[in-house]
């Protein structure tokens, strides 16, 4: 059992971190240098980087990070729909950012446990 549950928390692990990379990488290169995009995606960096380095200060507040994670893709996506390019990269980052924050959620919750 334990060897099943440590294999989904490093899939799930994985998976965030693959999201949340090609996320960053897709807004790092969109429309440069605008700032915007180049902030969002220095975002995502920062908060995956807080999320998974293994710096003692940040252990404590995973929880925090992920809902703050959590929020940014949201608030990406919303923004996206509001005022965003609806190209075909959009919608494939917007699906990637809906993963995201599924994935967030579940490793989330089985932290809870």
């Amino acid at each position: 059992m334990m060897t099943t549950q440590t294999t989904t928390d490093n899939m799930l692990r994985i998976g965030i971190i693959v999201l949340t990379l090609a996320t960053a990488f897709i807004h790092l290169q969109l429309n440069f240098p605008d700032p915007v995009f180049i902030l969002n995606g220095l975002g995502y960096l920062a908060l995956l980087a807080a999320l998974y380095l293994p710096v003692p200060q940040l252990a404590r507040y995973r929880n925090v990070v992920r809902l703050v994670l959590i929020g940014y893709a949201a608030l990406t996506i919303f923004l996206w729909v509001l005022v965003g390019a609806h190209t075909p990269i959009g919608y494939i980052d917007k699906a990637m950012e809906v993963t995201l924050i599924a994935l967030l959620l579940l490793q989330g919750r089985r932290s809870l446990r």
